[in-house]
């Protein structure tokens, strides 16, 4: 992974980060914004993976249903934000749409993606804080404003 800060104004941030081959994405943007303290931010990316995993949140299950992709695939968009979870660390909560090779595309919330060549990425820190709570009624956590 390579980052870089290109824009820092009235304490807004702004990152764009690329990984690499091989780098899963989930944990690895996790990772960077847990390093850069990031405690509310937007994110979007695009770029690729060999295979992937997005989810349909199961209310009755309170579950995400996963629905795996197995094949190459381009990132047409992700999408999300980042808040500091209840263990103290980045908490991320990103969408995901995939498009396969005959056109169609496969979406949901994001789960995991091993990246095939890049994903480029652009993080816009707030300078605030958001704080991402478990809703034990619902089964997920969800920002608590």
């Amino acid at each position: 992974m390579n980052f870089k800060k290109i824009s820092e104004v009235d304490g807004q941030k702004t990152y764009v980060v690329v990984l690499d081959t091989k780098e899963e994405a989930h944990s690895a943007l996790a990772t960077f914004a847990t390093e850069q303290g990031l405690t509310a931010a937007s994110i979007s990316a695009i770029g690729a993976f060999e295979e992937a995993t997005v989810g349909w949140f199961d209310f009755a299950d309170r579950s995400y249903r996963k629905i795996p992709v197995t094949e190459q695939c381009e990132v047409l968009s992700l999408i999300g934000d980042i808040a500091t979870g209840d263990d103290g660390k980045a908490s991320l909560h990103l969408h995901a749409v995939l498009g396969l090779k005959d056109g169609s595309t496969r979406g949901g919330h994001f789960l995991d993606g091993t990246v095939h060549p890049t994903l480029e990425a652009t993080i816009v820190e707030a300078p605030g804080h958001l704080r991402r709570r478990h809703q034990k009624d619902l089964g997920i956590a969800l920002i608590d404003i």
